[in-house]
């Protein structure tokens, strides 16, 4: 009787195999014959599960996003306004080990998913995918009285969106203390809390 094998567990698996080859080895090495390698089968039977390498570096790039998800939601379950905003900015910002290896694995892919033809399932790591919770977050702290009544919460969303990035590059360019990359967060929110 042949194996059952569930196909979004193994491209999942697959997926993994390549943000495990990119956070150990960098991004130089990472190919299919390394992924291949790392999950102990052919090289050509990751071909049963993607179409080319790209759809490989998009379906890695969902996990992290996925896995960024999840984090997220563990981490504000419960949590309303300004608490709730530095649980979610906490599994984003480049602040402990994990995290520190996430922003090396996501600006390594950067480049490389620019480049891809766009697809609607692309799922590049972006903060897109929490925009809803920030946005929500942040009318939780006007409401509760923890930021004024005027904060400009679109501009302050959009500063949000690029502390994310900018302090994973920062992180990857010039190594930081969590307290420095948790400091420009603060500086955001500083000038209008109640």
């Amino acid at each position: 009787m042949p194996r059952i094998v569930d196909h979004d567990e193994r491209r999942r698996q697959i997926a993994e195999a390549l943000l495990t080859v990119a956070a150990r080895e960098g991004h130089e090495n990472v190919s299919s014959r390394a992924v291949a390698k790392e999950l102990g089968v052919a090289t050509g039977s990751l071909w049963h599960y993607f179409d080319g390498f790209d759809d490989v570096v998009r379906a890695a790039a969902a996990e992290v996003t996925r896995r960024t998800d999840t984090r997220i939601a563990d981490a504000t379950a419960g949590l309303r306004g300004l608490p709730r905003l530095h649980a979610l900015m906490r599994e984003v910002l480049p602040i402990d080990e994990r995290t520190r290896t996430e922003a090396h694995v996501v600006v390594g892919f950067w480049g490389r998913i620019a480049t891809l033809e766009s697809t609607p399932d692309a799922g590049a790591p972006t903060l897109a995918t929490w925009q809803d919770s920030i946005r929500s977050s942040l009318e939780e702290a006007v409401a509760d009285g923890a930021l004024r009544a005027e904060t400009p919460q679109d501009a302050v969303m959009a500063l949000l969106r690029s502390i994310t990035y900018g302090q994973q590059v920062v992180e990857v360019t010039e190594p930081q203390p969590a307290s420095a990359h948790l400091a420009v967060l603060e500086g955001i929110l500083a000038p209008w809390r109640a």
